[in-house]
């Protein structure tokens, strides 16, 4: 009789083991994953970001062959056409950074206006643009740059209304 007592009493015990044994497992993987999710997004937090302004890229260390987004106002006058080679600066009224882009602009491209320049740093600190995107209508500017305009102390709010 003491062995069917004790029986039912040792299965129980370990099915209790297993069920502890898988919520140990699962916690275990569950907690490597966030930690690798985290060494992922901390690894890339520069480049977690849409693009960067002349500021930003004056102020961090770019290095030249590097692939980045700049974003901000054509500058009044800078813009130059040679063929169909264009150069401009971009400005974020802070800063300035001039690019050269070799290609057909969009129609909406214009001095004063947004822009994103996507394209590698040179060493004289230009930017050689393979790509760029102006704003879509009247009213709108990436938001990126409305907030350092405004940090700045540059921006007009009725200009753009």
């Amino acid at each position: 009789m003491t062995n069917e007592a004790t029986t039912p009493k040792s299965k129980t015990s370990r099915a209790a083991t297993r069920k502890t044994r898988r919520l140990y497992i699962v916690l275990i993987g569950m907690t490597m994953l966030g930690l690798a999710a985290g060494l992922v997004l901390f690894a890339f937090q520069d480049s977690l970001v849409f693009f960067y302004t002349p500021s930003d890229v004056v102020g961090k260390d770019i290095k030249p062959g590097q692939r980045v987004r700049l974003g901000g106002l054509v500058a009044e006058g800078s813009v130059e056409k040679d063929g169909t080679t264009v150069r401009f600066v971009v400005t974020d009224m802070m800063a300035e950074l001039p690019v050269s882009y070799t290609g057909i602009l969009p129609d909406l491209f214009r001095e004063g206006q947004g822009v994103v320049a996507e394209g590698s740093l040179l060493p004289n600190g230009s930017l050689e643009a393979t790509s760029v995107l102006a704003k879509h209508d009247e009213n709108y500017m990436p938001k990126e740059v409305a907030e350092k305009l405004k940090e700045s102390g540059r921006w007009q709010e009725e200009e753009t209304q």
